[in-house]
């Protein structure tokens, strides 16, 4: 006998390309099901309260900083529209990392680690009324409240899924590499999708293009942790396979077509910005502006993070970029662990030559993220002094970000690392 599986989704503009991706994982298995979308708590609820099936599976994704927001909506839903028939499932890089905490926090299941294969998986033994500890990649609340783990899930090629389903039209940026060789210690990347990369091939992305100039759309974008290592496993950019790339997406466009490359939802090392570089974006991308991560002005703080560069090569980037006509809009990551007063006025200076160079200076706090080598580091003290600096920039428009809210996210962080001490022994449904 086959059980009736709803599915509603908390959708959130924040995590819309990960959901993106569990969906088109559905749709590519069929096994697809009936689909909602709850844009609040509210019409969440009313999803789960209208539905019939006999399960209804919910889907949460969210970052680490939005733990405990959505801690407190997922309570919510539940007083409006809770029974037996109800599963709510949290994904993504935080109940990656914390799935005890996640379970703590109430919801009955944390997927852990790449979630395509786990969701197809899981709506199918929901669908066969088969165990939950049978699914690979999973948390499950154990019946003292511990999170008892499954075996994991397999990392496929990345063609192995499309970035978004087809036929719900829920389009986005395409994915074309997933991991990062470069494992910096504030970063959860590495962590959550391995230490190397993984890139979708041209003809993948080409098809992903089509479908998507099918529907009349003509912008793409590309999610990946660092642009110009697209088709390369080493340090150095392989510019044959970015233009390969680039070439193929732009054949696929229709006239009139625009691709975004090296911009948001992505950015670029420092040291691959080079002169042949920049010739080849300007031959084919529709962006006037490129993102670089800096983070520190200090050579100290950047060996230490891990970052696989110095100072030096982030302003000889803003200078070639700004040459070929980009806009660089720089990050940078004030208060990291050991980092001190000297350090910071490294930083402040490098950001403010970088402004009179055309860069824009895009400000964060360190935040000790779960899953990172950072995740119980202190956070260096940002005084009042370097806070007046990112006022004065902002202020003058050569800098914007959130740093100030991420240093709120910054200490409830640190708290929820102090109740769930890293080594805490896992428990596994078998013995490995």
């Amino acid at each position: 006998m086959s059980v009736d599986v709803s599915v509603v989704v908390r959708y959130r503009k924040a995590v819309t390309y990960g959901v993106h991706a569990l969906l088109g994982a559905l749709e590519t298995a069929k096994a697809e099901c009936d689909l909602r979308f709850g844009v609040t708590a509210e019409e969440t609820a009313a999803h789960i309260a209208a539905s019939t099936a006999d399960r209804v599976l919910v889907l949460w994704s969210f970052y680490s900083p939005d733990a405990e927001a959505m801690a407190a909506e997922l309570a919510a839903v539940r007083a409006l529209a809770d029974d037996p028939r109800v599963l709510h499932i949290a994904g993504g890089v935080h109940a990656t990392a914390e799935p005890q905490q996640v379970i703590d926090a109430g919801w009955d299941l944390a997927a852990i680690g790449e979630g395509e294969t786990t969701i197809v998986a899981l709506v199918e033994a929901l669908r066969a009324d088969a165990p939950l500890t049978t699914v690979p990649g999973l948390a499950v609340r154990d019946a003292d409240g511990m999170a008892l783990r499954t075996p994991p899930a397999p990392q496929l090629p990345l063609d192995a899924f499309p970035s978004f389903p087809d036929r719900r039209r829920a389009f986005g940026p395409i994915e074309i590499t997933r991991g990062c060789a470069y494992t910096c210690r504030f970063c959860q990347t590495p962590f959550m999708f391995g230490g190397r990369f993984r890139h979708r091939g041209v003809a993948s992305v080409r098809e992903h293009v089509r479908r998507m100039a099918a529907h009349g759309l003509r912008d793409v974008r590309f999610i990946t942790p660092t642009s110009l290592s697209y088709g390369t496993q080493g340090p150095d950019p392989a510019l044959d396979a970015v233009e390969e790339l680039l070439a193929g997406v732009k054949e696929e466009l229709p006239a009139g077509g625009r691709v975004f490359f090296g911009s948001f939802p992505s950015e670029i090392r420092p040291e691959h910005v080079t002169p042949e570089a920049m010739r080849l974006l300007k031959r084919y991308v529709a962006n006037d502006n490129i993102i670089i991560g800096a983070q520190s002005g200090s050579d100290r703080v950047l060996a230490a993070a891990g970052r696989g560069h110095g100072a030096e090569p982030v302003r000889d980037a803003v200078r070639i970029a700004a040459e070929f006509g980009f806009r660089p809009n720089v990050d940078f990551i004030f208060g990291l662990p050991g980092e001190s007063a000297e350090d910071q006025e490294a930083s402040l200076r490098l950001a403010a030559d970088l402004a009179d160079l055309g860069a824009r200076i895009h400000t964060h706090t360190f935040m000790p993220l779960p899953g990172t080598p950072w995740r119980d580091a202190e956070p260096a003290f940002i005084p009042l002094a370097t806070m007046r600096e990112l006022d004065r920039l902002a202020q003058r428009g050569d800098a914007y970000g959130h740093w100030r809210k991420q240093a709120e996210h910054a200490a409830r962080l640190a708290e929820t690392a102090k109740a769930y001490p890293r080594r805490t022994r896992r428990r596994r449904t078998t013995d490995q």
